[in-house]
């Protein structure tokens, strides 16, 4: 894979490009990310906020709480409503969680780690040698671990 890689909204009004690999691709099968995405699971491409920049355009943000002291930030196209990328723990959060189905070439993301799997649809079939996790992982290893803040819900 070469990098830059671009990406953007469906009606072209938000683009991005990230100048580097992800630290990780995962798939999260928890119920709020079923319904945020219409779908069984949610993916997600975790970029360094250094290797993601906005080409085109301004996405408008949409917060929601995902506990008592944290919120999960969603960037999302104010024009055609795609969803690109969020920030578990908002501002604080050192990477950009992008959408992967956003990117222009999407042949090379295959998850690896699958999350919240104990909700995963009994259809989906989860490969054997993927690392699983029931609900979510306590330490996730592309985070630093310098405050509780950055480690998503």
């Amino acid at each position: 894979m070469s990098f830059p890689q671009t990406g953007g909204c469906q009606c072209g009004a938000v683009r991005y490009e990230i100048t580097g690999p992800p630290e990780v691709v995962y798939a999260c099968h928890c119920t709020e990310c079923q319904r945020q995405s219409g779908s069984a699971f949610a993916m997600a491409a975790v970029i360094p906020q250094e290797h993601f920049h906005l080409t085109r355009g301004v996405p408008e943000m949409f917060a929601r709480a995902t506990g008592q002291t944290k919120t999960m930030e969603c960037w999302f196209c104010r024009d055609c409503g795609t969803r690109l990328y969020h920030m578990p723990g908002g501002t604080s959060y050192p990477n950009r969680n992008v959408k992967p189905g956003t990117l222009d070439d999407t042949s090379w993301l295959v998850p690896t780690v699958h999350f919240w799997t104990r909700s995963a649809q009994k259809w989906v079939v989860i490969p054997e040698d993927a690392i699983r996790y029931d609900t979510q992982p306590e330490i996730l290893g592309w985070i630093s671990p310098r405050s509780d803040e950055q480690r998503p819900e």
